[in-house]
């Protein structure tokens, strides 16, 4: 009994719960449309396909520095207009924001001193003068030292031959004692043979006297001639003094000749040195009308007309020269500056210049232009930044006209370095890996990919 009945309760069950799902038609229409949820998988299988292509999608790894243009010529930048000389500032033929060219007038001085360069004048013609009246003594002193050379070589000679004729004297002296002494000895000869024949009764007592008296005026005369020798051996000696105080006295003479003679240069000198200082103040005084030294743009003007004094050197105006090679000056972190070599690419946003950038896509980059190192500073500018000077990429689009792209205009830049996978980059920058440039030199090409 029991049975039936549980069967009959299920029996009469299910077309209960069939007739609740036919009696609730709006769960079915809460229900997707087939082809949303199609839509939708395929979206997120996009997405995820998209991340996963994103993930392995190149990136432009870059150094970021801040700077701005400049002119790559140092004469082609700012620089300012001195004032060349002291006085009061008498016209301006400029304004500020004014064009000029090369050699226009721009500012004109008047010294305080309305005699200065009839001062000036009479100062150069004294020292003038002094150049000619030391010109003058140094040309007499040299004529001077010419006949004392003159002087000194006939003294010398002439000293030279007295000593030779004492040379000859001594020749003769001791000749004439050769002869002297000869004549002694035949005369002691004479004296032994005179005696020996005395002895035997051959010759008489007077013939041995007289060869007595014949040696005795021998032995006379060998003493004259020894006395002559040695005078003439001390006459030579004196006469030897004789040249040696010739020619130090003309030597001393010739000496104090010079010594005036480099006084004498040495005024020149001098004055020739003061002549050059009048002649630098005189040209100052005279160009108290001061030109523009380049093509340029007046940009401010500091001097005052009328009663204000202005100093030498005291900066009149500023000048920005017209620039023929414009080029950007970036400042990058010490930390980057070993990856920045010459010749890498850059990408640069200017001031004033609308401009959409992509850091890591820079082919899809928007308003910037390209360029190229060729600078990097060897040392730092005492904060711990790099100066990096990039120029325009010939290969790229030309920069803005100089009528936007002024001296002195901001500019951001990103030097190019190496192209990583996207899922890199990620991974060196949450870990904080600094960016690894390439072993071969960027500007090497085909050279450099071959090693």
């Amino acid at each position: 009994m029991a049975t039936a009945v549980g069967h009959k309760v299920r029996e009469t069950a299910r077309p209960v719960r069939s007739s609740v799902d036919l009696t609730l038609p709006a769960m079915r229409l809460a229900r997707s449309p087939r082809t949303v949820r199609v839509l939708g998988w395929m979206l997120a299988w996009f997405l995820i396909a998209v991340l996963v292509a994103l993930i392995w999608t190149p990136w432009q790894q870059s150094v970021t520095g801040t700077g701005r243009v400049v002119a790559f010529a140092p004469i082609e930048r700012q620089q300012a207009i001195d004032a060349p000389v002291d006085g009061r500032v008498v016209r301006w033929y400029v304004v500020e924001g004014q064009q000029v060219k090369k050699g226009d007038p721009i500012v004109e001085i008047s010294d305080n001193d309305p005699d200065i360069m009839t001062r000036l004048r009479n100062e150069r013609e004294a020292v003038e003068g002094t150049i000619r009246e030391s010109t003058r003594r140094m040309q007499s002193l040299e004529d001077r030292i010419k006949g004392l050379e003159d002087t000194r070589t006939t003294a010398v000679a002439a000293a030279k031959m007295r000593v030779q004729m004492a040379i000859d004297r001594i020749a003769a002296a001791e000749q004439a004692l050769a002869a002297e002494e000869a004549k002694l000895e035949a005369a002691k000869l004479n004296i032994d043979r005179q005696k020996r024949l005395g002895l035997k009764g051959l010759t008489s007592t007077r013939n041995v006297e007289v060869a007595e008296a014949e040696a005795r005026r021998a032995e006379a005369d060998v003493l004259r001639a020894r006395a002559q020798l040695n005078a003439a051996r001390a006459e030579k000696i004196s006469l030897e003094s004789e040249l040696l105080r010739i020619d130090a006295d003309a030597k001393a003479r010739l000496d104090e000749g010079w010594a005036a003679h480099a006084s004498a240069a040495s005024d020149v000198a001098k004055a020739q040195a003061e002549l050059t200082k009048l002649e630098v103040r005189i040209a100052r005084q005279s160009t108290q009308s001061i030109t523009a030294p380049i093509d340029g743009t007046i940009f401010r003007v500091n001097g005052r007309l009328g009663g204000e004094f202005v100093k030498a050197g005291e900066p009149l105006a500023t000048l920005i020269p017209v620039s023929s090679s414009d080029v950007v000056e970036l400042l990058v972190s010490g930390n980057d500056v070993p990856l920045i070599s010459e010749g890498r690419k850059a990408r640069l946003q200017f001031e004033g210049w609308p401009a959409i950038q992509f850091v890591g896509w820079p082919a899809v980059a928007v308003g910037t232009f390209g360029g190229e190192v060729i600078l990097v500073d060897p040392t730092d500018n005492g904060q711990g930044q790099f100066r990096v000077l990039i120029q325009p990429d010939k290969d790229d689009e030309p920069w803005p006209s100089k009528r936007i792209l002024r001296q002195g205009v901001r500019a951001n830049g990103w030097i190019l370095l190496n192209q990583v996978p996207l899922w890199f980059e990620l991974w060196r920058t949450f870990n904080g890996f600094p960016p690894v440039v390439a072993l071969a030199d960027p500007t090497s090409g085909e050279k450099g990919k071959g090693k």
